[in-house]
Order: structure tokens, then sequence, then C-alpha cells
């Protein structure tokens, strides 16, 4: 090979690796968000349903408080990575996350008070949520800013691979710290973990903000409306076993139910790194549509699961299928406007995602009281299958476009 060939391949290597740096390092940020957000996930709901005595209603209630309070605060997070800056909206959303800590830190202390406790305990979950649209928002727009925009897929994987990584290893470790030193520790945890990444952050570069007019946040809601549906009836799944994967345990009476937290998240970042660049190869429409049916094969799977073994194979390919979801749509969403626009696009886009994961505690809990804990996972399949019949009719108007743009 001759030497100028072998000088640019060795540019090719380093460049290629400068990019997976900058990204890596930016997703980080999401790694520490979403520990604390981890967490005290397979904690809570037992603690609000067992210890304080609530209702399993109210149970995915505290859950889905954090997604509600994500959903009402996505517009102004993408506002803000797109006016003031990216580094500024992670920095302030990774104080709101180590508030959540000091806020379950509290709540455990009044646990011999069940309704102050349980109001504390919303109250953190309503500072995470923000803090969560905040870092998810600004950190991917940081990692675009920095390795431009032809990386946006890769940008959004590994945010990903960054946020199910955390809540693969959050869930087993707050349970490890919650049945060792007890709710009050797995505060602490939150809080000091998420003002290290905060320190972190300081110490990061800023990107420019991009300059332009500034599209209304209805209009670009409106641009990721289609693609958003798709992503909130395909996180309905991700929903439920977040919120009562650990309470369907119970029901069985089978142990070592943060360990199917687990193995969701493991498989969900396995197929991240494995499948990756499936999306800019075969476009995002067509990796949706084969996500959404591994996914509701998952979901079946847990639906009619009669041991642990087959749960947690449910569990493991409910994760690949959820896993290139948000990617795949929402490179799609994201093109859809200008680049001084990119941040209300997440923002937008993401808002479909708060929402259904906002309204899936409380209507699972629903479910539950009225049929079992088995139809919860039947109810996300069905939302599955229509996801998947979703993206097949954007998919085919995407290609009739094309053809129509082609033959002017």
């Amino acid at each position: 090979m001759p030497q100028e060939a072998l000088l640019d391949r060795a540019s090719e290597q380093r460049s290629e690796a400068a990019v997976t740096f900058q990204i890596v390092s930016t997703a980080f940020f999401t790694f520490i968000c979403y520990l604390a957000i981890g967490i005290p996930l397979a904690v809570l709901p037992g603690y609000v349903h067992t210890e304080l005595g609530y209702s399993s209603v109210l149970a995915g209630l505290a859950i889905s408080m954090q997604y509600l309070a994500t959903l009402l605060s996505r517009a102004r997070a993408g506002r803000m990575a797109d006016s003031v800056g990216p580094k500024t909206a992670v920095l302030r959303g990774l104080v709101g996350c180590s508030m959540s800590g000091v806020f379950l830190l509290a709540a455990a202390l009044f646990a011999p008070i069940p309704a102050l406790s349980l109001i504390i305990l919303l109250i953190g979950r309503l500072v995470l949520g923000c803090g969560e649209s905040m870092v998810g928002t600004g950190a991917i727009t940081w990692g675009i800013g920095q390795v431009g925009a032809q990386h946006t897929a890769r940008m959004i994987s590994w945010n990903g691979i960054a946020t199910y990584g955390a809540l693969a290893i959050g869930a087993p470790l707050g349970v490890l710290i919650a049945h060792t030193w007890g709710l009050a520790a797995v505060g602490a945890t939150v809080a000091t973990l998420s003002a290290g990444g905060f320190l972190v952050a300081r110490m990061k570069a800023p990107t420019p903000v991009v300059r332009g007019e500034h599209l209304p946040f209805g209009n670009v809601l409106r641009r990721a409306l289609p693609h958003g549906m798709g992503l909130a009836l395909g996180s309905i799944g991700f929903g439920s076993i977040a919120t009562f994967i650990t309470l369907f345990y119970v029901s069985h009476q089978w142990p070592n139910a943060a360990f199917s937290l687990t193995l969701f998240g493991s498989f969900f970042v396995g197929a991240r790194l494995l499948f990756a660049r499936t999306i800019s190869r075969f476009g995002g429409f067509r990796v949706s549509i084969v996500c959404f049916s591994v996914e509701a094969l998952g979901l079946l799977l847990l639906w009619q699961a009669t041991s642990p073994a087959l749960a947690l194979v449910g569990a493991a390919l409910t994760g690949s299928g959820f896993a290139l979801i948000f990617p795949a749509l929402g490179v799609e969403a994201v093109n859809l406007v200008p680049a001084n626009n990119r941040g209300s696009a997440l923002g937008a886009y993401s808002v479909f995602l708060d929402l259904a994961l906002g309204i899936t505690g409380p209507l699972a809990g629903l479910i539950v009281s009225e049929f079992g804990y088995p139809e919860v996972f039947l109810f996300a399949a069905v939302a599955s299958l229509g996801a998947m019949a979703l993206t097949i009719k954007m998919y085919r108007r995407s290609q009739a476009t094309a053809k129509q743009a082609s033959t002017a």
C-alpha cells in the first residue's frame, strides 16, 4: 500500500477516534443523569406500595410523576439548548438530579408520616423529571455541535446506550443500597453522583450557539408528530417494565426482579452497539419496523411467562427491540428542521416519549387492579404493533414523496 494511502488511513482512524471520544464523553452526562433515575427505580414502587401502604396506582404515579415533569419541561429545555447553549442546559439539569436525591433522602426520614413522605417523594420526582429533560436534550445537542450533523444517529445512539446502561447498573445497585443502608442512602447516593457529574461538565468546552430564526415550538411539534406517536406507542413497553416488573415478580413469588431490568438494559445496550450503523445504511423507518416487531414479541412472552427464565427472555427481547426506536425515528424527525432548531426538534420529539411514560404508570396500575400484572404486557405489545403499523405508513409515504421528487 502506498505511503500516502497509509497516512490517509491513519488520519481517518485518528479522526474517527476523536469523534468517538467526543460522543462518549458527552454521553457521560446522560449516564450520570440516568444513574440518578435508575438507582431508585426498582426501590420506589415497593416503598410506596409496601412501606407507605398506598395502592398500586399511586406506586405507578410515583414513577410517572418524573415523566410528567419531563414532558412539561421538554419545550423549555429544547429552547434553552438552542438559545443559551446545551452546556448550560446540562449543568442546570444535573443540579436538578442532585436535588432530587436530597428530596428522596428527606422522604426516607419522614417515612413514619406516610402522607408527608409521599408528598416529598413526588416533589423530588418532579425535580428529577425537569433535570432529565435538560440533560437529555442538552447532551445530544452538545454532542452534535461537537461532531457535526452527519453523526446525529451515532450521538443519539450513544446517548441511549448511556441511558439504558445506567438503568441496567442503577436498578440492582439501588436495591443493594436500599437493602444494606436504607432508602436515605439511596437519596444520598443520587445527590452525590449528580453533583460529581456537574463538576465534570463544568470543565468541558461549550459549543457555539447556532444563530438564525427559531421556529415556534408548535411548528416543530407538528413536524415531529407522526414520528413522536410511533415513539410513544413503542415506549409503553419500557414504561410497563420499568414501573411494574418488580411487582410482577412479587405476584409470582419469583426472586431477582431487579435482574430483569438489568437484562433489559444490557440487551438494549448490546443492540445499540451492534446495530447502530444500520440506521444510516437502511434508513430510520425500516429499522424501526423491525424493532417494533421484536419488542412486541418480547412483551408477548412476558404476558405468557410461567417461569422467571421465560420472563427474562421476554425482558431481553423487549430491550433489544426497543434499542433503536428512539434514534431511528429521531433521525427522521431531526432532519425535518434547520440546524439552529435542532434542540427544539429533539425536545418536541422526546415529548412523546415523556407522554407515553407519564400515562403508562397510572394506566398500567388500573389494568393491574382490574385484570392483573400479565395483562399490562399484553397492552404494551398491542401498542408496539400499532406503532409498527404507523411506521409502515410513514415509510410508504416517504418513498412516494421521494419518487415524486425524483421524477419532477
